[in-house]
């Protein structure tokens, strides 16, 4: 019952999240470093205050490990983020990244010399095949708009091609980091709430470098239009409403009580069933105030 509750929130969560994601990322697109800092700084807040015991207990692993598992970490977080900035639709961001068991399966044969039953090399070959014609279609979606000249859309797509070249690499980075912290767990003992807060409070300072364009996104979101919270009458700009509860839903995905690899699996196939799904239902109520994301593609 415990492990059916813990499933039925992994699934109401991981879904409410990707929702108001494509929310704040239909209106601004740019916003995936403002989403970031958010994410990581309520992680690193209810960490210290509940794992850490407001500073005073000791890490279990030493901080160094932390600091290398931080800059993969990091790292991450920031260039999946980012991808949604160069022209990768939402439902092909979420299948891209449901093939971290790929890239795991990759690296786990490369570097721990690992070796698999044929039905899960065949298991992958599958999914590898899903996310290639997934990226084949988008692909063809983005050459093939038809309000834009030839230059504009080879410029458009070759942002899409960059933005694939990001996932990749973020899939990749994302697998090595599990492999690393596969290795510490055998040596120091498994401790997941403590790396949890280690893993969002110790990158907080990197978030400095991206402090103008966080600033800009927060000017932003405070302009939008005022929504009022069912239930508490509490009145907030939308998009800041947005974005607590795309914070608060991932919270709860990564807090759910299930074993790392049924967390994996039911995140990943959620994703992809999630994405599956028709998203021009869901319309932002700041589209008819007309407000364009001021962040221009070319400069970036």
């Amino acid at each position: 019952m415990r492990r059916a509750l813990a499933v039925g929130l992994v699934f109401s969560g991981c879904c409410s999240n990707v929702v108001f994601l494509e929310l704040l990322a239909r209106e601004f697109p740019g916003c995936g470093n403002i989403v970031t800092f958010a994410q990581f700084l309520f992680i690193a807040v209810e960490g210290f205050i509940f794992e850490a015991n407001f500073g005073r207990k000791r890490p279990a692993i030493p901080i160094r490990y932390y600091l290398i598992m931080v800059a993969m970490f990091f790292t991450v977080s920031v260039v999946n983020n980012y991808a949604l900035n160069l022209n990768i639709a939402m439902p092909l961001h979420m299948i891209f990244r449901s093939g971290s068991l790929i890239a795991s399966m990759v690296l786990g044969i490369i570097i721990l010399k690992k070796r698999y039953s044929v039905s899960k090399y065949t298991s992958i070959a599958l999914v590898s095949m899903g996310i290639f014609i997934c990226t084949l279609m988008s692909a063809k979606q983005v050459a093939s708009k038809s309000s834009l000249s030839e230059a504009d859309g080879l410029h458009v797509f070759m942002w899409w091609l960059l933005g694939i070249v990001a996932l990749t690499f973020a899939l990749l980075m994302s697998a090595r980091m599990g492999i690393f912290q596969e290795t510490i767990y055998k040596q120091f003992g498994k401790h997941s709430k403590e790396a949890l807060f280690y893993n969002h409070a110790l990158p907080l300072p990197g978030f400095l470098l991206l402090a103008p364009d966080i600033y800009a996104h927060a000017v932003l979101f405070s302009q939008s239009e005022p929504f009022q919270v069912p239930g508490i009458g509490l009145t907030l700009p939308i998009m800041w409403f947005y974005l607590v509860v795309n914070v608060i839903t991932q919270f709860k995905v990564i807090q759910s009580d299930l074993p790392r690899i049924l967390q994996e699996m039911a995140i990943s196939t959620i994703r992809r069933s999630r994405a599956a799904l028709p998203m021009g239902h869901i319309e932002s109520p700041l589209k008819s105030m007309g407000r364009k994301n001021p962040i221009d593609l070319q400069g970036i």
